[in-house]
């Protein structure tokens, strides 16, 4: 996967968006980052999809979003192998 078919909106004082992002550079995952705090067009882009909070993962060919921290659902959905 490369950084355009994973992206993780996230905003800023976040605990939760905090802990994916540390998920994803644990597992070596690329992705891009769409911070609704620093630009309202990203949050606007998240409300079209009926999402008014983050975080929010979308990942290339997948129908829904992973919404929050859901590390074992997150790590399923990149066919991460997990210990």
């Amino acid at each position: 996967m490369n950084n355009e078919d994973v992206v993780v909106y996230v905003s800023d004082e976040s605990t939760y968006c905090n802990k994916v992002i540390h998920l994803m550079e644990e597992h070596d995952i690329s992705y891009k980052v769409k911070n609704v705090s620093k630009d309202k067009e990203y949050m606007r882009e998240l409300q079209r999809n009926g999402i008014y909070g983050t975080p929010a993962l979308f990942i290339k060919g997948q129908e829904h979003s992973i919404l929050g921290y859901q590390r074992n659902r997150i790590l399923n959905a990149l066919n991460v192998r997990q210990n």
